[in-house]
């Protein structure tokens, strides 16, 4: 039995647990303990999948949380990611590279395709990102919902006036072109925007800075991850915010501390990412560890069964 695959994309990791290989009960506090880095393996996020048997030409269908519990509509780091896990499973694996197929996530599909598998680059399409307010939700200064695109947009924040720009790729996100983006910016401001009361569903926060048409560098705080030292969709979500006020050209380099990722802004708007992801460790959940999820599994079955049939099932937080 193999419990977990651990996977890692520009510093951005992941456990991949597949549900062919291990008996795993997916709840908040199991994604919560797993992602410990103190008490679990520790990762930024689980990616759990395939949910049905891959079928040639049939969307693979995954779930997405974040290490906090919350459900994730779709990673790019942990899209790359699961496409090298799923050829390297699947028998023929290497058939899989170069051909392109389609992963389903709760924010819909994206169609990836590896380009070469030993040194485990993979593209993904990331889809038509939209700038319109309602879909974040981004809400005006008087709390009612802000009216058109959110594109340069006054934000204060603990009386500091900044502008940020705001966009939605299957995750909301908030980008603040900055100076200097550094981690300690992340760390202090990304909390307070992520959290922001105009953002009711909160926000990921990109700081970015141009180094010129073709580069830019940034730093990413997600909401349901915290700092992070990448973020596939937060590159697309800053080069796309980058590409719509002007400053960068069809294609563009991000740069983030873990390392960086290429992307390409079609005339429409269409976003594609490519970039690295490796694997790095494969286990199973010591005794310890496995009588705590089993602690877990039987407290949420007796909360399931004590909660009134009328009550909505609880979730775990907003997607990230």
């Amino acid at each position: 039995m193999t419990d977990f695959f651990k996977y890692q994309a520009a510093g951005n990791d992941y456990l991949v647990i597949d549900p062919r290989h291990t008996d795993f009960a997916v709840s908040p506090e199991a994604i919560r303990l797993v992602c410990d880095r103190r008490r679990g393996i520790g990762a930024d996020g689980v990616l759990y999948g395939p949910l049905e048997q891959p079928r040639a030409g049939v969307p693979v269908p995954l779930a997405l949380y974040n290490s906090d519990g919350s459900d994730c509509g779709r990673s790019g780091n942990g899209l790359r990611m699961f496409a090298l896990h799923l050829a390297a499973q699947e028998p023929g694996g290497g058939a899989w590279e170069g051909r392109e197929f389609t992963l389903r996530t709760a924010a819909g599909e994206s169609p990836v395709r590896i380009l070469d598998a030993a040194a485990g680059r993979v593209q993904v399409g990331m889809g038509c990102p939209s700038f319109d307010a309602a879909e974040l939700p981004l809400l005006a200064e008087d709390g009612t919902p802000y009216p058109g695109r959110a594109v340069s947009v006054p934000l204060t924040v603990d009386g500091e006036r900044l502008v940020v720009t705001c966009v939605s790729n299957g995750n909301p996100h908030t980008v603040v072109l900055v100076d200097a983006p550094t981690p300690r910016l992340a760390r202090l401001l990304g909390p307070r925007i992520a959290r922001h009361p105009r953002f009711p569903q909160a926000t990921n926060v990109q700081f970015a800075r141009m180094v010129d048409r073709t580069v830019m560098e940034v730093e990413v705080f997600e909401r349901g991850a915290g700092y992070v030292t990448a973020s596939g969709a937060g590159a697309c979500a800053a080069a796309s915010a980058a590409r719509e006020l002007g400053l960068c050209d069809e294609r563009v380099e991000v740069r983030m501390p873990g390392g960086g990722v290429e992307i390409t802004v079609g005339a429409d708007g269409r976003v594609t990412m490519t970039g690295d992801a490796e694997q790095v460790a494969v286990g199973t959940f010591a005794p310890a560890l496995r009588t705590r999820l089993d602690r877990l599994e039987q407290l949420d079955r007796l909360d399931r069964r004590d909660r009134p049939a009328t009550a909505a099932p609880a979730r775990a937080g907003a997607t990230r």
